[in-house]
């Protein structure tokens, strides 16, 4: 073998992704399949898909890699899946889907059927989870299932997550990484393992332990690929299948982040904030910090569930003159966007934005709010107004994070889509006060999947090492004092209060539209 190769299959939620990873981080070659439609919806708010939709997404991309570099699949040296995280699936006794797939991105509520025994709805209670574990039970897709569809939860012999059924249809082995966890699942996130009968919150998802999978750590070898799957994507037999991690997971490395001094911003359809600690410290009450990839670290995480979405939202609401003129120039609508908006100054002279466009756990009566609006705003105004209120929230997750965690960063990362943004970016950088770092690829989910393959392979000692080797400094945006001290007193002086002021009539507005709903 010349130069190892990782061969990382990369499943979001618009797209798969193939890619020929190099120990230097660089890429042998890429193959992207873009997911059409990305979830069908039966009902208002679902969001589903096909049972093997992912899988045969896989094979595509696989084929087409293969394909194209038939002389580089001697030098392949290991398979590494990094995908979508809170996807699931359930399976038969013989591992065959008994429905579609339910996404993340589904908002199904399960009915509160008073499910919790008398002493933990007192220690609920005590604790100020009384609220957020009724709205975590009616959140989580195993409740809905086992009460609206029974006879399939009759014949569930395994409730998984898609990474698990991936990795079952790769080597015929039905297991799956600690670190790909994450969601709604009875997992102990402390102790990278499925949480006991006893443990407090194992009756808001209360699945069977027959039911859920068995967990490996991170860099351990899930099995190897089978002849179906070769058959299928033109992928050699015989390849171990290396476990890795979630995808933010796999982001947050794939950005350097293993140091508390450093934060990974993900600007996707969600966006998160991510550190990388030694010790376990949830982000904010009631919330678990993740296992991460490598396996002697956490990631507490703050998640803007409406991320990067908001920009997809205004610009099919708001912007059909500027995608057809995008079209006509042959570029992306956003960069188009950018240059409009680049001028504008910080602030959009007045003009705020709270992206809560869609409630969180822990803030389940909150709404999205655009406050300042005068005569002398455009739609560039609004637009400039979502990256900076995405930004505003991101920062404030930071903060809380920092003061429950004792620490202070002093760098951020950024990936995700919108780190193609060169606006976004400095705008994260003059509100953050802070250096915001963009590495050589935005590819960087695969660059952290590909380093713990290459870490299990022998290839590098330790992920500091791998870093050094795979990541490497891009774009960097530094803040300007003086826009960085005017977002500071908006933060302080108007969006730091916004929320507080505007949930009880949140909530009032909600039990106003719900009398409406019955009349």
């Amino acid at each position: 073998m010349k130069t190892p190769l990782i061969l990382t299959f990369d499943v979001g939620t618009q797209s798969t992704r193939c890619l020929l990873v190099r120990p230097d981080g660089s890429f042998a070659d890429l193959c992207q399949v873009k997911h059409d439609p990305p979830y069908h919806s039966r009902n208002p708010g679902w969001a589903e898909q096909d049972p093997d939709f992912y899988y045969d997404r896989i094979c595509e991309a696989g084929r087409a890699v293969c394909r194209r570099g038939k002389e580089l699949l001697g030098e392949i040296a290991a398979v590494a899946v990094t995908a979508i995280r809170d996807t699931v699936l359930c399976l038969d006794g013989d591992n065959r889907p008994l429905r579609d797939i339910i996404l993340w991105l589904d908002k199904r509520q399960a009915d509160f059927d008073n499910p919790f025994p008398p002493h933990k709805k007192l220690m609920f209670k005590a604790a100020g989870m009384d609220g957020a574990s009724k709205n975590i039970y009616q959140a989580s897709a195993c409740n809905w299932i086992r009460q609206h569809q029974p006879e399939v939860w009759a014949k569930t012999a395994k409730y998984v997550m898609l990474p698990t059924y991936l990795n079952y249809k790769v080597t015929g082995v039905l297991a799956d990484s600690q670190a790909n966890m994450i969601g709604h699942m009875p997992f102990d996130y402390k102790r990278r393992r499925w949480q006991g009968s006893s443990a407090l919150t194992r009756c808001i998802y209360n699945i069977p332990q027959e039911k859920l999978c068995r967990l490996l750590p991170t860099g351990q070898t899930i099995g190897c690929t089978t002849e179906a799957f070769s058959a299928a994507s033109g992928v050699p037999e015989g390849l171990p299948l290396i476990a890795t991690g979630s995808d933010k997971g796999c982001e947050t490395l794939g950005l350097s982040v293993i140091q508390p001094h450093k934060a990974a911003i993900s600007l996707d359809t969600t966006a998160t904030i991510q550190l990388a600690l030694e010790r376990y410290v949830e982000p904010q009450p009631f919330m678990p910090a993740y296992p991460a990839v490598p396996n002697h670290l956490y990631n507490p995480e703050i998640e803007l569930y409406r991320g990067f979405w908001l920009v997809s939202w205004f610009l099919r609401e708001f912007c059909a003159k500027d995608l057809a003129q995008a079209k006509e120039l042959g570029c992306p609508p956003e960069e188009l966007l950018d240059r409009y908006i680049a001028d504008i100054p910080p602030g959009c002279g007045g003009l705020l934005l709270q992206p809560y466009w869609t409630p969180g756990i822990t803030t389940p009566a909150a709404r999205g709010a655009i406050v300042g609006l005068t005569d002398h705003h455009t739609r560039y105004h609004l637009y400039r107004a979502i990256l900076e209120g995405i930004a505003f929230e991101l920062y404030d997750s930071l903060k809380r994070m920092e003061k429950r965690a004792g620490i202070r960063v002093e760098e951020i990362y950024v990936g995700g889509g919108g780190a193609r943004s060169n606006v976004a970016c400095q705008i994260l950088s003059d509100l953050f006060g802070l250096p915001v770092k963009r590495t050589q690829t935005h590819e960087v989910s695969a660059v952290g999947a590909a380093m713990a393959a290459f870490l299990a392979q022998g290839v590098f000692h330790d992920y500091d090492e791998a870093i050094r080797s795979m990541v490497h400094e891009g774009d960097v945006f530094r803040p300007d004092p003086d826009r960085h001290k005017l977002y500071a007193q908006l933060y302080r002086g108007v969006y730091a209060r916004l929320y507080p002021r505007l949930e009880p009539l949140y909530r009032r507005i909600s039990e106003i539209t719900k009398r409406s709903d019955v009349l």
